[in-house]
């Protein structure tokens, strides 16, 4: 299967050389010339197959340049026991008869990034081999959050690989932070940018699209590729856990084939949500996505008026890794739904840069309108939510988690809608015990690791080992910069 830039349809690669680039050259995204189908058989099959095999069969429906050995080898090395606590790898938890909910967070950094960047750096280095490249792959990262640890898990001294991550200073977690600044491998930076997200997001973008700094890199032996979501590698791995958690439903007699599923995804770049869209759109029984914002909702403003403004207030919350206002991945969407018509998503794009706003066509309304239902959730509702799952469900979530479940009950209360929903928990109660704790009516003794043991101890619910081994460890990167001085950054970490 060939992929082509979102920007320009004349750009054509194969998907080895699609992960390997990981954004096109235009500023575009790579994405598949067509969505693989599925039909009943294919999906019977999958039913009783352990995680591994769906992972394997459904990406190579996309990766017809990968073999089913090699994709089943990548999978078992993703998802086994030494790096998941779960051998059912994203278990789908039943709360009542019609609300499940997926948990994405049993891998190495206890968030839903694992299961795509467990994956994509062997995808990656098979992807290296395919096309015969000798220079080493620079993984640029910029994190809000979960991203930068996963992916430096991921690629840790993974050969032929060198990977700097950017996050916004203040803007994760004490947690989140301990996380990336603690990391081990000789081949990871982490840099800390004064501002939010979206700054970092940019510099990153700026600097792949910047032919002067590529050239100076490849003459030191370097090209650049993506970790980020803009990276196919990552969105294919996540369309598999929404097949997955179907075939867990039927497997458990709580669906019947065909049965139409809600899914609810709490999102701030859109690729989390949009894995979901491709599940329904290769022909899983999909009803309507819910896609749940923070107090940061450009995407709740998109979704019900069709028109995309950047040009807001930033905040700052609890759930710090949707605290986004650019939605990279929604462009793969506008993709799509305007008919594959790359003039026509261009143009929404370059609006974008230059008035930071566009409005879509109403042909692409009605779509939207169709397939998705906006919400947000202020951090108000999100603390009564982590409070009310815990005391009357006995159900600790995180704070993303409870902006999906908020949302997922203001859209039943609006529409009525009775459907077997999946929300999804996207990480671990633990990455922000201080919030948690908070919710929960309790005082927090301080602000970073240490609250781990004190939320242990209130709650019972057993702390993620990876992140009881925190305590203790060496910070090992201190690095603060201006936006500005990311292309120094990087250049200073490849000379």
């Amino acid at each position: 299967m060939k992929y082509y830039s979102t920007r320009d349809k004349a750009v054509r690669l194969e998907s080895a050389e699609a992960v390997k680039m990981g954004l096109s050259r235009d500023g575009g995204l790579l994405t598949p010339e067509a969505i693989p189908q599925m039909d009943e058989a294919f999906l019977t099959g999958l039913v009783s197959a352990r995680y591994q095999e769906r992972a394997a069969k459904v990406m190579g429906l996309y990766l017809t340049d990968y073999t089913y050995e090699e994709l089943l080898t990548f999978a078992e090395n993703a998802y086994g026991p030494e790096k998941f606590d779960t051998e059912a790898v994203a278990p789908v938890r039943k709360v009542d008869n019609t609300t499940h909910c997926l948990e994405l967070w049993h891998g190495p950094t206890s968030a839903f990034k694992d299961m795509a960047l467990q994956m994509l750096p062997q995808l990656l280095s098979a992807a290296l081999r395919k096309t015969g490249e000798d220079k080493t792959a620079c993984i640029l990262v910029a994190t809000s959050g979960d991203t930068g640890k996963a992916a430096m898990e991921g690629f840790a001294d993974v050969p032929q690989t060198k990977i700097m991550v950017f996050y916004p200073k203040d803007g994760v977690s004490a947690v989140q932070e301990a996380q990336m600044v603690t990391q081990e491998g000789e081949n990871v930076g982490v840099c800390a940018v004064v501002g939010n997200f979206d700054d970092a997001q940019a510099g990153v973008k700026r600097i792949f699209s910047d032919v002067e700094m590529r050239e100076t890199l490849a003459d030191r032996g370097y090209f650049l590729s993506s970790a980020n979501s803009i990276n196919w590698g990552r969105i294919l791995p996540q369309v598999v856990y929404y097949i997955s958690a179907y075939c867990d439903l039927l497997r458990d007699g709580q669906i019947k084939m065909g049965d139409k599923v809600n899914f609810c995804v709490p999102t701030g770049n859109f690729g989390d949500i949009l894995a979901a869209y491709y599940a329904k759109r290769m022909g899983l029984s999909v009803g309507r996505l819910i896609c749940a914002s923070n107090k940061n909702d450009v995407l709740t403003d998109f979704l019900r008026k069709g028109i995309y403004d950047r040009n807001r207030p930033f905040h700052t919350t609890m759930s710090p890794s949707m605290d986004i206002l650019v939605s990279s991945n929604l462009e793969r969407l506008l993709f799509d739904l305007s008919g594959e018509n790359d003039a026509e998503v261009r143009g929404y794009m370059e609006a974008l840069a230059k008035e930071g706003k566009y409005e879509v066509s109403n042909a692409i309304k009605a779509r939207l309108n169709e397939e998705y239902w906006g919400g947000c959730c202020d951090e108000a509702g999100t603390a009564v939510t982590i409070a009310d799952y815990y005391k009357n469900r006995g159900y600790l979530i995180d704070t993303h988690t409870a902006v999906a479940v908020n949302v997922m009950e203001q859209y039943r209360a609006a529409t009525g809608d009775e459907t077997v929903t999946v929300f999804v928990s996207t990480a671990s109660p633990y990455k922000f015990c201080n919030h948690v704790m908070d919710a929960i009516g309790e005082k927090p003794a301080g602000d970073g690791v240490e609250l781990l043991e004190q939320l242990n101890a209130i709650s019972g619910v057993t702390i993620p080992r990876r992140l009881a081994a925190l305590k203790g460890k060496q910070r090992r990167f201190d690095l603060t910069v201006e936006k500005q001085q990311m292309d120094a950054v990087v250049l200073d970490f490849l000379k």
